[in-house]
């Protein structure tokens, strides 16, 4: 089974910033999109933001101009950078890839485990 790996949750003061990671095992063939969602309690999970292999992005629109989410393809790598963070932002945020783990699977979804986010003052 494919685990990914978050990383950089954490406790933030309203304004701040926080950087979030999520790297895929090496062994995996290929990934194509990856993204991050986020799931606040008593909420259900929604998207905050995917990029494709190539690059483009897509964000939802309450954290459009204030998230910005990257990739490093060599690293199989995801990076949600989040700034200006409000109390609303609080939630577990989840990473999710698009891969194959062989050349000849299927491509299927994976996730992370998931990373606390609060924003207190």
């Amino acid at each position: 089974q494919v685990q990914l790996v978050e990383s950089g949750g954490g406790l933030v003061q309203p304004g701040g910033s926080l950087r979030l990671s999520c790297v895929a095992p090496g062994s995996i063939f290929s990934i194509n999109a990856m993204g991050w969602y986020r799931q606040a309690p008593g909420k259900q999970r929604e998207l905050v933001a995917s990029i494709s292999n190539g690059g483009s992005t897509n964000y939802a629109d309450s954290v459009k101009g204030r998230f910005t989410i990257s990739r490093d393809n060599a690293k199989k790598m995801t990076f949600l950078q989040m700034d200006s963070l409000e109390p609303e932002d609080t939630a577990v945020y989840y990473c999710n890839a698009d891969l194959k783990i062989l050349y000849y699977n299927p491509v299927s979804r994976y996730w992370g485990q998931g990373t606390q986010v609060t924003v207190s003052s």
